[in-house]
Formats: C-alpha cells, sequence, structure tokens
C-alpha cells in the first residue's frame, strides 16, 4: 500500500502541482480508502514529504564507493542529475515555497533525512581516516550541494562535470585529513 500511494502521490503533484493535489484523487488512483493515508501520514504536506523523500532516496542513492572524494562525486553527480529532472526541479521549488500548509515541518523532516544520509559518506571517510575528525556533517553537505542549488536557482549556469569536481575538491582541501 505505502509503495502505491508514494508513487501515485509523486504522479499527481507533477501532474496538478501542490496546490490542486488531493487525497480523495490519490486514494482513488492507488486502490485505497482516504482514511488509510490520513491515518499514517495524517497531512497532505507529511504525504507529499514521504513520497519526494522515497522518490529521491531512489533516484539519489548513498554511495558507498571506498573513498570519500568518489562518494562525494557519486552524491553530487547523482543531485545534480535530480534537480535537472522535471520532478528534481518542482522538489526544490515547492521547497522555496513559504505558503504551504503543514509544509515547514514536513520541509525539515525532508531535509533532515537528505543530510542524515549523505551524513553516512562522512561517517565512514572519517572511520577510514579520510576525514578531520570533528567535522559538522550537516554544514559540510549544506556547503557541498549549495553550489549546484544557486546555479539551478539563481545564477542558472551549467551543472556539469567540471563544477561537480571543483566544488568536492575545494570541499576536499577543508574537511580532509592531513596526510603525513
Amino acid at each position: 500500500m505505502r509503495t502505491a500511494v508514494l508513487t501515485v502521490t509523486v504522479d499527481v503533484l507533477f501532474e496538478s502541482g501542490f496546490d490542486a493535489l488531493s487525497i480523495r484523487e490519490i486514494a482513488k488512483r492507488a486502490g485505497v480508502h482516504e482514511s488509510s493515508i490520513y491515518r499514517r501520514w495524517g497531512t497532505k504536506a507529511d504525504l507529499i514529504s514521504d513520497a519526494l523523500a522515497s522518490r529521491m532516496g531512489l533516484q539519489v542513492p548513498t554511495p558507498d564507493t571506498g573513498s570519500l572524494r568518489a562518494d562525494l562525486l557519486a552524491l553530487l553527480r547523482a543531485i545534480a542529475a535530480f534537480i535537472g529532472t522535471p520532478l528534481g526541479e518542482n522538489v526544490v521549488r515547492m521547497a522555496l515555497r513559504r505558503d504551504l500548509p503543514d509544509s515547514d515541518a514536513a520541509r525539515d523532516r525532508f531535509w533532515t533525512d537528505r543530510f542524515t544520509r549523505g551524513s553516512v559518506i562522512l561517517d565512514r571517510a572519517e572511520a577510514r581516516g579520510e576525514l578531520r575528525p570533528g567535522i559538522d556533517r550537516f554544514l559540510t553537505l549544506e556547503t557541498l550541494v549549495g553550489p549546484l542549488y544557486l546555479r539551478l536557482l539563481l545564477t542558472r549556469e551549467p551543472l556539469n562535470e567540471a563544477i561537480i569536481e571543483n566544488v568536492v575538491d575545494l570541499m576536499l582541501t577543508g574537511i580532509a585529513a592531513e596526510r603525513a
């Protein structure tokens, strides 16, 4: 049931937008009762947040290459690819809206989930001795992905391989463990 509801939610969101999205329509398309959706998710914002986090988790997995640089490159490539899609761009634009009911808590949960998943990369790197101890995980990830969102929303410069490599290498200069 969860998978069907989340899949339909993303489809309806993409077709109709947040404002026109209806729990009744999602329930009908997913073949479940409306009350089941409300019981599990409570609000439209919570349902959308879970649906988007689920989809983003599939399209932006947490890489594990055995190298901090390779993991960060893979992560940024996946994020750039995702936010370059119509769904990804809609996720970003929805996150910017301040007028969506019940959206603040849902937005916080969404980003906390994404940063927690990304922090695993940094935890593994620290365990391998590639990362200075005590680095703020969320701040590091915010700093890493910030240029992607800046380019998407403000400068409209391309999100290409060169910028991804430059951002990762610049970040590594500040967080990498010192080598003997």
